[in-house]
């Protein structure tokens, strides 16, 4: 610690679960977000990744409680908000806002797949037949009446999932903005830099896991559905940016008490994270390669690696936007005359081990979904380059690939076992 300080602010309370929490929400936000836009405005480049993305949005939304829920000290009284509920409390805003948006993705993803899981329940056979049967709802039969109407319905759904997706990350912003008491939160501005940068990560990690997915299941890539990707992603990291430098240069400008001891945060707090994370490798770096993607300096074979690398920055620097928010935030003493020091611990139940496996864990839930639902060679699509026909096949025979590829990055010793 450096400066005045009071006792109780020798531990960090909100720690780096905390950090993943909004991170989380955010991905969830940014996919579902584009898998709308094609539903909702009909933006035919990215007809190949709308089911994709809305599976990654599930996949994501379902882990997004549990950083909450391992940072809690009685987790099991969670559930207490939906039995009590308290609509005054903006934590537990949280719990109704998340609720209710699970079952809109849920339904959604539902409807989207349901041709899907009737052509599969009709073509498997063995366990997972029942899996289908039961997914079914009892309905084995679809009409070409049937898929209009399920059409109308999840252009609707996308449609009402949009404002909600901002309500749900929106809501972290607000969480944070409106605490007065600490100067580096309390901005008008934090709501919409949190929805921004949501948005900005989760289009950057659906370039990254449809990127990564084709490739190791040998399919090939719709180029156009990358660059119109990397086009959204470098309008809205702009828009991002903006933001992020107007809510600076306001505090800059307005020059009030706390500025002293915001300013020694950021030369002396977070300088790293801050100005070398956050704006240099996770903004500045991208802008460059996404630019240069989106007007063609980057073209062939190397275009979707540029686009990939590109993504990565931004959801590092992302992370670190949170990382600064959270934590730089708690740094200030509450006396505003020091700063504190933080580093997480390697072990325990708010540890780095305990984030790593939660940040994890959606991509093993995404697994197994597609190993179920796969969103790539949709039954009546066209065979492309796959020696497998995935109208003809088994959902089996198409997704055992990303079981292998998943497993293999976990450990080549799990990939040889599957195989």
């Amino acid at each position: 610690m450096d400066g005045f300080a009071y006792p109780n602010e020798i531990e960090i309370g909100w720690s780096i679960l905390i950090v993943l929490y909004p991170f989380i929400t955010g991905l969830v936000a940014g996919a579902f977000v584009v898998s709308s836009l094609y539903h909702v405005l009909n933006v035919k480049t990215l007809k190949p990744v709308a089911s994709f993305s809305l599976v990654m949005a599930l996949a994501f939304l379902l882990v997004a409680p549990l950083p909450l829920q391992a940072h809690l000290g009685r987790p099991e009284r969670a559930f207490m908000i939906f039995l009590t509920p308290n609509f005054t409390s903006a934590m537990a805003g949280f719990g109704y806002i998340w609720l209710a948006y699970l079952v809109l993705v849920l339904v959604e993803t539902w409807l989207v797949f349901r041709p899907d899981i009737i052509h599969y329940a009709a073509t498997t056979t063995g366990p997972k037949r029942l899996v289908y049967e039961a997914l079914t709802l009892g309905v084995h039969e679809i009409d070409e009446k049937a898929r209009i109407m399920d059409e109308k319905v999840i252009r609707a759904l996308a449609g009402i999932g949009i404002p909600m997706a901002a309500l749900l990350h929106g809501y972290v912003g607000f969480l944070f903005g409106s605490l007065k008491a600490n100067p580096w939160w309390s901005t008008p501005l934090m709501p919409a830099i949190f929805l921004m940068s949501a948005i900005v990560s989760g289009i950057a990690l659906l370039i990254v896991m449809y990127i990564a997915t084709m490739k190791l299941l040998g399919r090939p890539l719709d180029e156009d559905c990358v660059t119109s990707l990397v086009k959204w992603l470098l309008a809205i990291l702009l828009v991002d940016l903006a933001l992020e430098g107007l809510e600076i240069l306001s505090m800059i400008y307005q020059a009030e008490e706390s500025w002293e001891i915001i300013s020694r945060l950021l030369t002396e707090g977070i300088p790293i994270s801050y100005f070398g994370i956050q704006f240099g490798l996770g903004s500045l770096v991208p802008v460059l390669l996404l630019h240069a993607i989106a007007i063609g300096l980057v073209r062939g074979g190397h275009r979707p690696w540029v686009a990939f690398v590109a993504a990565l920055c931004v959801l590092i620097g992302v992370f670190a936007m949170r990382w600064n928010v959270v934590i730089g935030g708690q740094l200030l003493s509450k006396s505003l005359r020091g700063l504190l020091t933080y580093t997480p611990t390697l072990g325990g139940r708010e540890g780095v081990l305990a984030a790593t496996v939660l940040m994890i864990l959606p991509f093993y839930i995404f697994t197994v979904i597609v190993s179920f639902i796969p969103p790539w060679g949709r039954p009546g699509d066209e065979p492309d380059a796959v020696a497998i026909d995935p109208g003809r096949a088994p959902p089996e025979a198409v997704a055992a690939p990303i079981w292998r590829a998943g497993a293999g990055l976990a450990g080549g010793a799990r990939a040889r076992e599957l195989e």
